[in-house]
């Protein structure tokens, strides 16, 4: 069973001290040919997403809990291994994904059937800032050129697809620096025919059933905090400043699109901006938050 992570401790405002969301994170390992893990695929658990903006929420949130934002803390949980996170491409628009390191994360992204040009342009923003990309489910066409061209893995369903439709993208993608990672390799008879299709990494109830980690309390980032008050010293307040310090800082990204997308905001849609939220809550709203908040950790609140 995956284990419950409660939610870094917030200042005292109502929004931010309701009852929390329950959040966990799974790894599942990924295999390579020779039985050696090459890299973990993180679970992020929470609220049932039902759109991209409640996946990035659970990813959000429970990278904070975790202080995944950190090299050192994200290579707790793979031993110091590449970690795949599936993350929705509204997210990767909003560059939101920043609270992981790039130096050690793979972002799993299902394309669309029709490929908008602002994700290629996400995905290759996010590309020079050192993140690597997993196309899941892919299927190739004239219109996915470009996101083929980025992508780093591509994964295949083995309880989804059948062989004869693996066989033709295998075709299609040989000869090209792609990884190929065959998902869903429960069985034996599965394990044998992937390695014969020249799968070279697998994952699967096979191999290892996915496990819950458990973490009480995330680290923070006291030089990032410092950073952070400073900025709010200013008057008027640099929003762009802001707004990307607080993406790195797990747990304040969390805090803040926690309380603007609560009902006691009354806003009419879900928020994923940062810098949507921080206009949202207003300076002033947002300093006093965010200075109870950051004081709190430095006192050493539980």
């Amino acid at each position: 069973m995956a284990a419950v992570i409660q939610p870094a401790h917030s200042s005292g405002d109502p929004a931010l001290t309701s009852a929390p969301r329950l959040c966990s994170v799974v790894r599942q390992p990924i295999l390579d040919l020779h039985g050696r893990v090459h890299a973990y695929e993180l679970l992020f658990r929470g609220d049932r997403a039902t759109d991209g903006v409640s996946a990035f929420r659970n990813l959000t949130e429970t990278s904070g809990n975790f202080g995944l934002e950190k090299p050192s803390e994200l290579k707790k949980l793979t031993g110091k291994l590449t970690a795949f996170v599936r993350c929705p491409w509204e997210a990767l628009n909003e560059q939101l994904v920043q609270v992981l390191p790039a130096s050690l994360t793979v972002f799993e992204i299902t394309p669309t059937s029709e490929v908008p040009p602002e994700l290629v342009s996400s995905c290759r923003q996010m590309k020079a800032l050192g993140f690597r990309f997993a196309l899941e489910n892919f299927t190739n066409g004239p219109q996915r050129t470009p996101l083929l061209e980025l992508a780093d893995y591509i994964t295949v369903d083995f309880c989804r697809t059948t062989a004869e439709v693996r066989r033709r993208l295998l075709d299609e993608l040989r000869g090209k620096s792609i990884m190929m990672l065959a998902k869903g390799v429960h069985t034996q008879p599965d394990y044998r025919m992937a390695c014969e299709e020249d799968f070279t990494l697998f994952d699967g109830y096979f191999f290892l059933e996915h496990a819950a980690v458990r973490n009480r309390r995330p680290p923070v980032n006291q030089m990032l905090r410092l950073d952070i008050l400073k900025a709010l010293q200013q008057h008027p307040m640099d929003l762009h400043k802001v707004s990307q310090l607080v993406k790195r800082d797990g747990p304040l990204t969390y805090q803040l699109l926690r309380l603007v997308n609560s009902p006691a905001w009354g806003m009419r849609q879900n928020v994923a901006s940062i810098e949507v939220a921080l206009v949202a809550v207003g300076e002033n709203s947002f300093r006093r938050i965010a200075t109870l908040a950051i004081a709190s950790e430095f006192n050493g609140d539980p």
